[in-house]
C-alpha cells in the first residue's frame, strides 16, 4: 500500500531520508458522492487504525513461530475470529461500511470510454433502449484484463508473511501492469479471454510468472527482494517510485541470468526519472538517446531497438492531484502504447486502466483470494482468479498524487510514435506537462520540427521531438508542485 508520500521515498532516493510517516491512511478507493475534507479526515484515522491493526496481525499470528502458538496449543477463538475477518470476504464489507462504498458500473451511458489506448463508443438507442456494440465490447475488453489481488496462504515471506492482506496492494498492483504488457507483448491488445479450455500456453505462462513462491520469476517474493534497496519489505507500504525502482532491479538480475530473460520478460524497461544533476525540479524527462541505450544493453548489443516497457513516476502535488494535470492524465489512456495507471487514493492502490470524462475505471487488488498456482504442464487450470467482471471507477480528482504511468512500445516506429504523442500532449500543457521528450540529457533549448535556427539555437535536423520549457506559461517556476523523482 501506498502509506508513504512519495515525495518522501524520491527525496530519500537523492539526497537525506526524511520521515516516512505522512500519508498513512487507507481511505476506500471510492468514496461515495457527496464526499467532503471532514469525512477524509475521519477516513484517514479509521483507514490507519485498521491498516496497521491488519499488518501487525499477519506479522505475528501467521508466523509459524508465533510466541502465543507456542504457549498455547489450543487455538484461540477470537484469534480464529479475527483472522478469518482480515483474510476473507469481511474485509472488503469492513472497508466498504468504514471507508465508503465503491462506485461500480458506467456513469454515463453516452460518454466514449479509453481502455488502454481503446476508444468504445458508448451510447443509448432511445428508442428500444438496446445497447450498441460498444458496451459489451468494452466490458469484455474489461474483463479480459489481468487482475492479480491479495492473497493468503502462499509460502512465507521472511519466515513470517504467508499473505500481503494490509500491505501488498501497490505490489500486486504494479503486477498487473507488468502483466498486460506481457500480455500486449506475445497475444497482442486485441486478445480476449474466452471460457474454453484448454487455454493457450502462452496466457498461462503469462500468469505462472506471478505465482506466489519463489519459483515464479515475478512473484511478491522475488520483488520484495530485488527491492530491498529500496525499503521494500514484507509488511511494509511502498509508494510507485520505490516500486517502479524495484521492478528495474528484479528484470536487471533476471538478465543477468544466462538466457533467462529472453524468456520471462522479452522487453527492456526504462524508468523516465528526473533531471540527472538532481539540482532542478520540473518534469521527468524521457530520454529518447537513454531509450536507445536501454535497448541495445537489452540485446547485449545485438539491436539497436527492442520492445519496451516505460514507468513514469511523478508526484503530481501534495495532498491530492493538482486539477491542471487530470486532463493531462485522462489523455494518456487513448495513447495506443497505454498500460495505466499505478495510483488510487492515500494508502489503497489500485490499477487505473480507463477513462470516462472525469472518472477513471481500475482493477482492484484489495480482495483477498486462496494462492493459486498455474502452470503450463496443466491448461485446463482455473484462472478465473485472475479475471473480473465488476467494473469499478473512482474520480480522477480523488487520486493520491503519487502514482506512475506505464506505456508498452513495440518497435521502434511505435516508439517514436509515442514520443510525437506525448510532445503534442507536453505542448498543450500550459508549461506544466507530466513529462518532457528529449533526444539527449544535455539538449539546453527546445528542438523543432527541422535543422532551421530557431531562437533558442540549432536544433537536430532529424529530430522531431519538442523540449518544453520548464515551469508555468506565464514564465513563473512551476516547482512548487514537483519533488524531482
Amino acid at each position: 500500500m501506498k502509506g508513504f508520500c512519495e515525495k518522501a521515498v524520491a527525496s530519500k532516493c537523492l539526497s537525506e531520508s526524511p520521515s516516512d510517516t505522512s500519508n498513512t491512511s487507507q481511505p476506500s478507493v471510492c468514496p461515495e458522492a457527496g464526499y467532503v475534507d471532514s469525512k477524509s479526515s475521519r477516513n484517514s484515522s479509521w483507514s490507519t487504525f485498521f491498516g496497521s491493526a491488519f499488518s501487525i496481525f499477519d506479522a505475528h499470528c501467521e508466523s509459524s513461530a508465533c510466541p502465543r502458538k507456542a504457549l498455547h496449543s489450543r487455538p484461540n477463538a477470537w484469534t480464529t475470529a479475527v483472522r478469518k475477518v482480515v483474510t476473507g470476504g469481511s474485509m472488503r464489507r469492513i472497508q466498504e461500511r468504514v471507508l465508503g462504498t465503491g462506485r461500480t458500473g458506467i456513469s454515463n451511458p453516452t460518454s466514449d470510454i479509453w481502455l488502454l489506448g481503446v476508444c468504445y463508443k458508448i451510447s443509448q438507442d432511445e428508442s428500444s433502449g438496446d445497447e450498441v456494440p460498444g458496451l459489451p465490447a468494452f466490458e469484455q475488453d474489461f474483463s479480459s484484463r489481468i487482475i492479480i489481488t491479495y492473497r493468503k496462504g502462499f509460502e512465507a515471506i521472511d519466515s513470517n508473511y504467508t499473505s500481503d492482506v494490509g500491505w501488498g496492494c501497490m505490489l500486486r498492483s504494479s503486477q498487473m501492469l507488468v502483466a498486460q504488457a506481457l500480455l500486449f507483448h506475445h497475444l497482442g491488445r486485441s486478445w480476449r479471454k474466452t471460457s474454453y479450455k484448454p487455454c493457450e500456453p502462452k496466457y498461462a505462462d503469462i500468469l505462472h510468472l506471478f505465482g506466489d513462491s519463489n519459483a515464479s520469476p515475478f512473484s511478491i517474493h522475488n520483488l520484495i527482494q530485488a527491492g530491498k534497496a529500496y525499503d521494500l519489505a514484507a509488511g511494509s507500504w511502498v509508494g510507485p517510485y520505490a516500486t517502479c525502482r524495484s521492478w528495474e532491479s528484479l528484470v536487471r538480475s533476471k538478465r543477468e541470468a544466462a538466457d533467462l530473460v529472453e524468456r520471462v520478460f522479452p522487453i527492456a524497461l526504462y524508468i523516465v526519472s528526473g533531471d540527472e544533476d538532481g539540482e532542478r525540479g520540473g518534469a521527468p524527462v524521457l530520454c529518447i538517446e537513454d531509450a536507445r541505450k536501454c535497448c541495445s544493453e537489452f540485446s547485449r548489443g545485438q539491436d539497436e531497438w527492442t520492445p519496451i516497457l516505460l514507468l513514469v513516476p511523478l508526484v503530481l502535488g501534495l495532498e491530492k492531484v493538482n486539477p491542471r494535470y487530470i486532463p493531462l492524465l485522462r489523455a494518456t489512456f487513448s495513447f495506443p502504447q497505454s498500460l495505466g495507471i499505478l495510483g488510487g487514493k492515500p494508502g489503497a492502490s489500485t490499477y487505473l486502466i480507463g477513462v470516462q470524462d472525469d472518472e477513471a475505471f481500475y482493477l482492484d487488488p484489495h480482495d483477498v483470494q486462496p494462492v493459486c498456482s498455474i502452470s503450463t504442464d496443466n491448461l485446463d487450470s482455473d484462472t478465473s482468479s485472475y479475471h473480473c467482471n465488476v467494473i469499478r471507477r473512482i474520480p480522477l480528482d480523488s487520486l493520491d498524487p503519487s502514482l506512475a504511468i506505464g506505456f508498452y512500445c513495440r518497435d521502434k516506429d511505435d516508439f517514436d510514435d509515442f514520443c510525437s504523442r506525448a510532445s503534442k500532449l507536453a505542448d498543450d500543457s500550459s508549461g506544466a506537462p507530466l513529462f518532457t521528450v528529449a533526444q539527449t540529457h544535455s539538449t539546453p533549448k527546445p528542438v523543432g520540427n527541422s535543422g532551421d535556427s530557431t531562437e533558442g539555437g540549432i536544433v537536430e535536423g532529424n529530430n522531431p521531438f519538442s523540449v518544453i520549457p520548464m515551469g508555468d506559461g506565464d514564465g513563473s517556476a512551476g516547482e512548487d508542485e514537483w519533488q524531482l523523482l
